[in-house]
């Protein structure tokens, strides 16, 4: 009779759930206000967008889906017209017109730099509400309409073995 532990692959012991609360605050630098998946739902309530976002630790800024950007002055304020698109290019077309918040250069992921509008709003994330910024650029080709980068995820822990932890799409 054997009495070695059951060493397969089959067999996991569950860890103890997570608690945020006694999360070791020197360790992290920050305690943190939820956990997310590497895919989660969002909601951007001033664009009346709700998007399946991707979750991207290695990018620093977060960047929207936006095809045929117009900029254009209102009330002596920089503004830009775009259209995005919750799901795929057969998805409905969505036009959102919001203040030009700043305007930088971004290095893709394929090294190339490039000079993109910026847009601010409020998310809804993870029982979350805060503001992120935004860089406007076609995604079309991408699976998730928006990338959250590292600015937009501050104080939120990343379970990269998880998705939709906050709810299904």
């Amino acid at each position: 009779m054997s009495h070695h532990k059951n060493t397969s692959r089959h067999h996991i012991d569950k860890a103890p759930p997570l608690d945020l609360k006694t999360l070791n605050h020197d360790l992290l630098g920050f305690r943190p206000r939820g956990v997310v998946g590497r895919r989660e739902l969002i909601e951007l309530p001033e664009l009346k967008l709700h998007l399946n976002a991707k979750i991207d630790t290695g990018a620093h800024s977060s960047a929207l889906h936006a095809e045929s950007i117009e900029v254009f002055e209102h009330n002596d304020d920089l503004w830009v017209r775009f259209i995005t698109r919750t799901g795929g290019s057969d998805s409905p077309p969505h036009t959102v017109e919001t203040p030009v918040h700043d305007r930088r250069r971004v290095r893709s992921s394929n090294g190339q730099a490039e000079w993109r509008y910026a847009i601010r709003s409020r998310m809804k994330l993870a029982g979350l509400d805060y503001d992120i910024d935004m860089t406007l650029v076609d995604r079309s080709q991408m699976r998730h309409p928006i990338l959250l980068g590292r600015r937009a995820l501050r104080r939120l822990l990343v379970a990269p073995g998880a998705s939709y932890l906050h709810g299904e799409p």
